[in-house]
């Protein structure tokens, strides 16, 4: 039995975490964040319209006190240019692994709903 691979853990984990449910209108939604900034620095989902994995870098983010809503403990992007997009989750995940190496980020994730499923 081959030794326990961390890193390949770790990929299959945020591939799997970029789904699509067309019937529930739901998405996983993989967020890295600068720990520095407290702040999202990238954002990886699937996107439904062009069939592809998108990665996005965040340029904008909203006004956020951690402490006063108690939910999320970083500053969420509201605007971003598009990175890269990727024909499975599986590159998307390897990129993001880069993505947060190189930059010493942490992930998140989400499940985001259509609002006209929701």
């Amino acid at each position: 039995m081959p030794p326990f691979n961390v890193d390949q853990f770790a990929r299959q984990l945020l591939a799997e975490a970029l789904f699509y449910d067309e019937e529930y209108g739901a998405l996983g939604n993989v967020s890295l964040i600068d720990k520095e900034s407290v702040r999202e620095r990238y954002l990886a989902s699937y996107d439904p319209d062009r069939d592809t994995y998108l990665i996005e870098e965040a340029v904008e983010w909203e006004e956020l006190d951690a402490d006063e809503d108690g939910e999320v403990d970083y500053a969420l992007a509201v605007d971003g240019q598009e990175y890269g997009t990727y024909g499975t989750p599986e590159e998307a995940a390897e990129v993001l692994m880069t993505l947060a190496r190189d930059n010493n980020l942490g992930p998140s994730f989400m499940i985001l709903f259509d609002e006209d499923q929701a």
